[in-house]
């Protein structure tokens, strides 16, 4: 299986290999560190702590800022250069619809899209290729096609001795899949762009992630990259053809897991995943591990889950505190925008300060169900702000009219309309002089707003990034909006009243949200990707049940209907993975659009199920079923268990690997397996082709092919560490029989859905629907009208008698999976 034990492996490999060494280039060539460990600290008012860096620690993308100390002049995306600016070059990429590979389509370089030209051009020139990797929202990406894709002497050298390919990873994740594979093992980075020298037959030889120009403190320059390689291709050909054979024959190796396990693996695993997690807890500020800092929504919905099956465990207590302090302190971290809504994607600090400006719509997705269980877990009002924040922020930039979201917004904007130059942060950041001009003449009881706003958001007339975070000198005297007093501190210190002071911030929000206005947007990436809208479509329907929010479900209906529309071939009853807004902002699909991978039937046929839930509109859940028999057809290993990340159709991708780790999106075999054992509980036990028993020896068959893989490294897979509780447990079945407009009925349902309950399937038959409007599993539960409402309970297989009263129901909710399985 393909992991970081792969990665490990294949990089010993790689290393010991003499024929291999003599190929791969080195891409620090220096043998001096930058830094071993350093910590930065900033004062900018008595004890706030302002930022934390770990160098060792941080990827290439922080520590590759050393190249540079002035300001990169970003290119702009295609549609933001003016008519009359005639391009002085065009390349392949200009018919492109991808946001990512139209940015590249005037460079110098001549750049192909992936496919069948670039490579039968490749094979006839006898050239290597050149695939450059990344995506449109990327920081790093733009500042290397600045320094070295806009420059003529470096494309020139790539025109002379390559044939280049550009790939958007969103829109290929299994192109990049199989290379980053190659480049984390070979060397020990994984980030964006990615840079891979292929043979003319896609095996990979060399390769890394950013590269500088020249030679700079021991980093090796792009240029010495691309001329050493092709002079060793030119010199011998057989030898790089040798190396490519043998990666490829490393990787098949890997992804061959010779011990696989025969049995699920039980309680104890999980008990052993939670305590690695309290290891890697960062007690200060949250979060799992030290900086760069994500989210990790996987690792919340696990520890989530953790507590809910048994919350008289201690550990599970220690579970829901650990989640609910990261979920606050991301809240108030800058990477929540509090003018703005919405999360960027990671923090470079420990405190979730300094960080990266994109906004990703996965983490938005995620982060709107990590919040929503924190509410359900605490009834606490602050995560429900946070839902209603997060779903305003996706539904207001991010929506297409139709209902479908889009992919991303970019790190980088223009500081003005006039400026030429982009930079890093720009719509988001503050000058404390900008804040004067707007909140200083504005006061309550002789205080300027402009003074509460600053100590609450820890505002400096200097700038509250430090100088040693912005290596590359962008955000001088810039702030980043970071809460880290409580707000009970700000209002005592001001001698306000709650409501007062609260007043003050949502002015202050609203006078400094209109100035951002007025500013240049960062770029859009309009793609719209079928797995992470089925990603929001679930979020959009957990929060609308979680908070009672039907305004929400109307959201998730609207975003079915738009995927069913636009990433749905009716005829071959497959989807697609993606498509995209055309400049007059109607959605168009490509020519030869991109089929569907995986994580697109994975997180589909979940947001599906969360859809049914929310609506008890048995046609979402139909389409779940259908959907998942298709996913089983195009994935599926039937030798050895589990869903490869793309179909065998595309010959193109010179390995098929299955995804074994939980990252920034679950993968699609823990959502499979989640999906799979909800689709037990809905089907009939007497149909052997599809009924529940053969769903869930499917769900089995995932768990025993990863059982290694959680047994070695529970914390790589957190989604799927889920599923096997959910597996051992069971799921939690609530059938309930009553009119769905009956107040009685209603009750009952808000009694299930105010409750944290992984691993729950919700189930209304209303006696007047026909047998085929409902789900198989409450056909014997239906009782005539004039009974009443009716509840059932259903837990390791056997279910309670029926209930007719709200509260035997909650009573009932409230024992825990762990307490049932001890009685």
């Amino acid at each position: 299986m393909e992991g970081v034990r792969s990665f490990l492996l294949l990089r010993k490999f790689l290393t010991s290999d003499n024929v291999l060494k003599n190929i791969i280039v080195n891409q620090n060539a220096s043998k001096e560190r930058i830094a071993d460990r350093v910590s930065i600290y900033r004062n900018l008012s008595s004890q706030k702590r302002l930022s934390t860096a770990v160098l060792n620690k941080i990827s290439s993308k922080t520590t590759r800022s050393f190249s540079d100390g002035k300001t990169i002049m970003l290119s702009s995306s295609s549609k933001t250069q003016s008519v009359a600016d005639k391009p002085k070059y065009t390349n392949g990429l200009i018919n492109e619809k991808s946001p990512y590979l139209l940015q590249h389509a005037h460079n110098p370089v001549q750049w192909y899209p992936w496919g069948p030209e670039a490579i039968e051009k490749a094979k006839v020139q006898k050239k290597l290729i050149f695939l450059s990797v990344g995506y449109s929202t990327c920081h790093w990406c733009h500042v290397m096609e600045k320094e070295s894709f806009e420059n003529e002497n470096v494309a020139k050298i790539m025109n002379d001795h390559y044939i280049n390919i550009k790939v958007d990873r969103e829109e290929r994740p299994d192109i990049d899949l199989v290379y980053l594979s190659f480049v984390m093992a070979s060397t020990g980075n994984e980030s964006w762009p990615m840079s891979v020298f292929l043979t003319p037959d896609l095996q990979p030889v060399s390769g890394g992630t950013y590269f500088p120009p020249e030679d700079r403190w021991g980093h090796l320059g792009f240029k010495t990259a691309l001329l050493t390689l092709a002079k060793k291709w030119k010199e011998n050909p057989q030898q790089c053809l040798e190396v490519g054979q043998h990666v490829i024959i490393a990787l098949q190796q890997l992804s061959v897991d010779d011990n696989l396990s025969t049995v699920v693996l039980g309680e104890g695993i999980w008990d052993k995943c939670v305590q690695k997690y309290m290891l890697l807890y960062e007690t200060e500020f949250g979060g799992f591990g030290m900086a760069p800092k994500f989210p990790h929504a996987s690792i919340l919905n696990f520890h989530f889950h953790y507590y809910a099956r048994d919350k008289s465990n201690p550990d599970g207590k220690k579970c829901l505190e650990m989640c609910l302090y990261t979920l606050t302190k991301i809240a108030k971290g800058a990477v929540h925008d509090h003018v703005c809504s919405g999360f960027a994607r990671y923090s470079d600090g420990n405190d979730w300060h300094v960080h990266h400006f994109e906004k990703m719509l996965y983490d938005q997705a995620q982060l709107v169900v990590a919040y929503t269980d924190a509410f359900l877990a605490t009834k606490d009002e602050f995560y429900a702000d946070i839902v209603y924040d997060i779903i305003k922020y996706v539904n207001r930039d991010l929506r297409h009219e139709s209902g479908g979201y889009f992919s991303a917004e970019d790190s980088d904007s223009f500081p003005t309309f006039e400026t030429t130059y982009k930079k890093e942060g720009a719509f988001c950041l503050w000058e404390y002089n900008e804040l004067k001009e707007l909140l200083n003449d504005k006061k309550i009881n002789d205080i300027s707003y402009l003074e509460i706003f600053c100590e609450y958001f820890s505002i400096n007339e200097e700038g509250n990034i430090s100088p040693i975070t912005d290596l590359r000198g962008e955000l001088v005297h810039k702030n980043a909006l970071i809460i880290y007093d409580s707000k009970e501190e700000i209002i005592q210190k001001f001698n306000l009243s709650t409501e007062e002071f609260n007043q003050v911030i949502k002015d202050c929000i609203k006078i400094v949200y209109d100035a951002r206005k007025n500013r240049p947007r960062p770029d859009l990436d309009t793609k719209i990707l079928c797995s992470w809208n089925g990603l929001m479509l679930s979020a959009l329907a957990q929060a609308g049940q979680g908070l009672g929010e039907n305004s929400f479900v109307d959201d998730a209906i609207k975003t079915a209907y738009f995927i069913k529309k636009y990433l749905y071939d009716v005829t071959t009853t497959t989807l697609l993975h993606s498509c995209y807004r055309d400049d007059n902002g109607d959605i168009l699909k490509m020519k030869n659009p991109i089929k569907a991978f995986l994580d697109d039937y994975a997180f589909l046929i979940k947001g599906l199920l969360d859809l049914y839930e929310a609506s008890f509109d048995r046609r979402w859940l139909n389409w779940a079923r259908e959907l998942q028999l298709k996913q089983n057809d195009m994935f599926w290993d039937s030798k050895d268990g589990g869903y490869f990340t793309c179909s065998a159709e595309d010959k193109t991708i010179v390995l098929r690997l299955k995804e074994d780790h939980d990252g920034a999106e679950p993968s699609g075999n823990s959502v499979s397996c989640h999906n799979l054992l909800r689709l037990a509980a809905h089907a009939d036990k007497s149909d052997e082709e599809n009924g529940s028993e053969k769903k869930r020896d499917m769900a089995k068959k995932i768990l025993v092919a990863f059982a290694k893989r959680l047994n070695d490294s529970p914390t790589a897979l957190p989604e799927m560490m889920s599923a096997l509780m959910f597996y051992n447990d069971s799921p939690t079945k609530v059938l309930i029989s009553g009119g769905r407009s009956d107040p009685r009925t209603l009750e009952m349902v808000r009694a299930v859905r105010t409750r944290l309950l992984p691993g729950r399937v919700l189930c209304v038959a209303d006696p007047a629907d026909t047998p085929a409007g409902m789900s198989d599993i409450l056909l014997h539960h239906v009782k005539p009208a004039n009974v009443g409402p009716r509840a059932h309970v259903c837990r390791r297989y056997a279910c309670s008698l029926p209930l007719t009263d709200v509260k035997q129901l909650e009573n009932l909710l409230d024992e825990t999976p762990a307490a049932v399985a001890k009685k």
